[in-house]
Parts: C-alpha cells; sequence; structure tokens
C-alpha cells in the first residue's frame, strides 16, 4: 500500500512562492491519478490540482490555473506542487491524495491521503 508524506509549507508573504512535495512509499501505479488538495477552517476541502501518473496530464482548479504547477517525478516516487503569486486566500492546509478511479475532482475519489502541511500567505 501506498503512503504519502508532504512537506514544504511555510509561512510566506503574499506574491512570493512555495514548491511543495509529496513522496510516495509503496509501489506508485501508472494509472494511479495524484492530486492536491487544500483546506481552510471552517471551509471543505478543495481540490487544487491533479497529476496522471504515467502520462502525466495535468488539471487544475480555475483559481490557481495559471500561478501553480503540478508534476512529478518518477524515479523519485515524488509530485510537486510549485505555488507562485500567492495569496492570502491560498492559505491553508494543503494534503496529496491518491486516486485510483480516473480523474477527479472530488475528495472523495481520492482513497489515500498524506497527513498536510500548513501553507499561510501574509497581506
Amino acid at each position: 500500500q501506498v503512503q504519502l508524506v508532504e512537506s514544504g509549507g511555510g509561512l510566506v508573504q503574499a506574491g512570493g512562492s512555495l514548491r511543495l512535495s509529496c513522496a510516495a512509499s509503496g509501489r506508485t501505479l501508472g494509472s494511479d491519478v495524484m492530486g492536491w488538495f487544500r483546506q481552510a477552517p471552517g471551509r471543505e476541502r478543495e481540490f487544487v490540482s491533479n497529476i496522471r501518473w504515467s502520462a502525466g496530464s495535468t488539471y487544475y482548479a480555475d483559481s490557481v490555473k495559471g500561478r501553480f504547477a503540478i508534476s512529478r517525478d518518477i524515479a523519485k516516487n515524488t509530485v510537486y506542487l510549485q505555488m507562485n503569486s500567492l495569496k492570502p486566500e491560498d492559505t491553508g492546509s494543503y494534503y496529496c491524495a491518491r486516486s485510483r478511479i480516473r480523474g477527479g475532482t472530488s475528495a472523495q475519489l481520492y482513497d489515500t491521503w498524506g497527513q498536510g502541511t500548513q501553507v499561510t500567505v501574509s497581506s
């Protein structure tokens, strides 16, 4: 089974950048979709981006399109989220997750989750 560990969160000023990493232990299947979600206090968990492990095709929420970039390193079994031009509304706990169902922006489609890493963007 796969375990996911996020890292790279922190406190940054608006307009700054962060690069999140999600290291997967165990076998990652070519059919997997790896996603990033975020959750702010009092809010539902929100889809951010995902990537197909084998093909590398990506999808982004409208709120982050053009600012964030998801990628993966197959050899390192790691997925990344490069976040640029950060805004205070990007603040939240960021989670990576694995789905063995094609695509999907709903959290219920993902069966394995990391513990989360906190991102705080100050104004």
